[in-house]
């Protein structure tokens, strides 16, 4: 994963401000864009071109590395083997729940052949708070039987073995191929996948179509933190039923600029996270991360 400290000094400061200064600005001034203007005074405008496309789509990016500097992984983990029983947990959940569920799983299981050789019951109740707990636990305890037996205990750092693990997908193995292992890879979710449809990158509604598409427009190396920096923007602002639009930074490089809530002040009031100035979702945050740390299971 791409370290932050690289950054220049103006970006961690703005990162530790909570308050990015292009996100404070663009919630006093966003305005749509031109697809946007044309699509509401219905006169069609010109159709953007794939060149155009790709070169805007390029630009969000450039914005989107400014706004989210600190942009992560919003699941606690310490090794590959965490990070892919998190990533199977989150399914139908929250980050939030699974970093919550995660310290008591890990801590009676803290290795492959530990939860190989879980009582599958025992297993169930510890993940119970993540929802379809039964399904998890057998996926669980099978990814971890086959690290044990055909991977030597390690969990493999290739996408071709990691689709072989019980419950693990193309989705689950590029999250851990980029955040554990440092291979490129686009992470398709649900606000992923909003996201670029919305900014009309696509029109794809298969995520292995997506994942296709979208790699395509950008280099590799910019791959995993693409995925983190969009996937931030969809939870912080560019929400499923409303969308910040009057808050968003990016609101000039939208086509769908409209879809939410276009005044400044009400739309500041549905930011999330950080953005919002509420706690985010790891209980453990990277040193760099701007907002405050989520709270544990029970607390508060």
């Amino acid at each position: 994963m791409k370290s932050a400290r690289s950054r220049k000094p103006a970006k961690a400061a703005e990162a530790k401000s909570g308050k990015p200064a292009k996100a404070a600005e663009a919630a006093k001034s966003a305005k749509p864009g031109k697809a946007a203007e044309a699509a509401k005074s219905g006169k069609p405008g010109k159709p953007e071109s794939h060149l155009a496309m790709v070169r805007r789509a390029r630009r969000i990016n450039r914005e989107l590395a400014e706004i989210y500097p600190y942009a992560h992984p919003e699941l606690d983990f310490r090794n590959p083997f965490e990070l892919l029983v998190a990533t199977v947990l989150s399914a139908q959940t929250t980050d939030l729940r699974v970093n919550q569920t995660t310290p008591a799983l890990f801590a009676a299981y803290p290795t492959p052949e530990d939860m190989a050789a879980a009582v599958p019951e025992e297993l169930e109740e510890l993940i119970r708070p993540t929802g379809f707990f039964r399904a998890k636990a057998k996926s669980l305890i099978g990814l971890s039987a086959s690290i044990r037996d055909n991977f030597g205990g390690e969990v493999p750092g290739r996408l071709a073995d990691l689709v072989t693990l019980p419950g693990v997908g193309r989705k689950t193995a590029n999250v851990v191929l980029g955040n554990a292992f440092g291979v490129p890879g686009i992470t398709v979710d649900t606000h992923f996948g909003r996201l670029v449809r919305r900014w009309k990158w696509t029109e794809q509604e298969d995520p292995e179509k997506v994942e296709a598409e979208i790699a395509a427009i950008f280099p590799k190396s910019e791959w995993t933190m693409l995925s983190h920096r969009v996937v931030f923007h969809g939870r912080r602002i560019c929400h499923a039923r409303r969308p910040a639009c009057g808050a968003c930074p990016i609101a000039p490089l939208c086509p769908s600029y409209g879809e939410g809530e276009t005044d400044p002040e009400k739309a500041r009031k549905l930011l999330k996270y950080e953005m919002g100035g509420q706690p985010g979702q790891r209980l453990s945050p990277p040193p760099d991360y701007p907002g405050r740390p989520a709270p544990a299971l029970g607390a508060g």
